[in-house]
């Protein structure tokens, strides 16, 4: 697997990944991201796109929306090498999801504050 910027030719995937998880989002949305250099893919050996992460950035971080990993390979560690990634190149990340991906979020390295489930994740020093 390698996770890396998605590219304009990668826009098709990426909306079959994120629609594949009921994700609504808008293909001009996520192609303005792609533009911007704020979307990571997972690719698979073969090259095809098995992951996507939108960041979002902020003031003092990079908000996670959407994230989401084709569903025949979930539970393989993707989605959390994509937000290690994510870290790795744009620093704090925040996100606020539902109570059912807790775990996923805590895995990945999340701190979760509060009852509204948003998260903090600072990547670990090198």
């Amino acid at each position: 697997m390698n996770i890396e910027l998605a590219s304009p030719d990668d826009l098709a995937a990426v909306m079959n990944v994120f629609d594949g998880a009921d994700l609504q989002v808008s293909a001009t949305e996520v192609a303005e991201h792609i533009d911007s250099e704020e979307v990571l893919v997972a690719r698979s050996d073969r090259g095809t796109v098995i992951g996507g992460l939108v960041g979002r950035p902020r003031e003092r971080d990079v908000r996670i929306e959407p994230i989401a990993v084709r569903p025949g390979r979930r539970g393989q560690g993707i989605g959390t090498e994509l937000v290690r990634a994510a870290g790795g190149r744009w620093g704090r990340l925040t996100a606020t999801f539902d109570a059912e991906l807790t775990s996923f979020y805590r895995q990945a390295g999340f701190e979760v504050e509060g009852a509204e489930r948003r998260v903090g994740y600072r990547p670990p020093p090198k």
